[in-house]
């Protein structure tokens, strides 16, 4: 049996083993499976791999993208540059780490892209936003960080004004925001001041509208969600387990 699984916390709504799961069912790999575990700290992690000496690729998701780096033995350009690592291959008891957020959000972004779309803010500084800011750097998008929290180079949720929203005409949410159950919340903008001009990008799924989309749609605004980008990133990891 090939086994392969999903490591962070909480994963209740995760993607990944349904998504799988179906997968191996409708392709006839009947040799395959695909499980969740939920690591309470990333330092379970050895004791994971202890226990589970026969699996041989691991997704990581929330909130241990960045955590997860310290335990691999290599890492693909991406992972190093990003400092951000969302798929592992394990192959003779060697931990490589890949990025396939920043390849899959790129692909999902593109085709929604217009010429005036030239400047991105970015919502969230976690593993995800890096994945983000990487695709977004490839596409010579230029780019703002905005977080909860004031740090240097980075505005805070109260900077976005209506004036910064006729400079910015991509928004991405790269936070957990508005994701189920919390389906009321949506990140602080001002969100009269969006227009058909404005793309808005959530790497949320799940509601497949959430608020902030919703937001950005009453007010005429292109709007995307974050299945297509989970689709491909999982699809670029199976490549990766059946590649090496």
């Amino acid at each position: 049996m090939r086994r392969f699984g999903l490591i962070g916390y909480s994963l209740k709504h995760s993607f990944s083993k349904k998504y799988f799961t179906e997968k191996f069912r409708q392709e006839g790999l009947i040799n395959c499976s695909y499980e969740n575990f939920e690591l309470q700290q990333i330092n379970d992690l050895p004791a994971l791999l202890h226990a589970q000496p026969d699996l041989e690729g691991l997704n990581i998701t929330i909130p241990y993208k960045e955590q997860v780096i310290s335990f691999l033995d290599e890492m693909d350009e991406v992972v190093k540059t990003t400092g951000a690592c969302n798929c592992i291959h394990i192959h003779n008891g060697k931990l490589t780490g890949f990025n396939t957020d920043a390849p899959a959000f790129q692909q999902s972004l593109q085709q929604h892209l217009q010429p005036h779309h030239r400047s991105a803010l970015v919502l969230g500084t976690g593993g995800a936003s890096k994945a983000v800011c990487f695709a977004l750097t490839q596409l010579k998008i230029d780019f703002q960080l905005v977080s909860r929290n004031r740090k240097e180079n980075h505005l805070t949720y109260d900077g976005v004004t209506p004036e910064l929203l006729r400079k910015y005409f991509i928004i991405i949410n790269t936070t957990p925001v508005g994701m189920f159950p919390d389906v009321d919340d949506a990140p602080l903008l001002p969100y009269h001041s969006l227009s058909k001009q404005h793309l808005l990008f959530d790497l949320v799924y799940n509601p497949e509208k959430t608020k902030f989309l919703v937001c950005g749609e009453q007010q005429g605004a292109t709007i995307v969600n974050g299945h297509k980008m989970l689709v491909l990133q999982a699809e670029e990891s199976w490549k990766i387990w059946n590649s090496r």
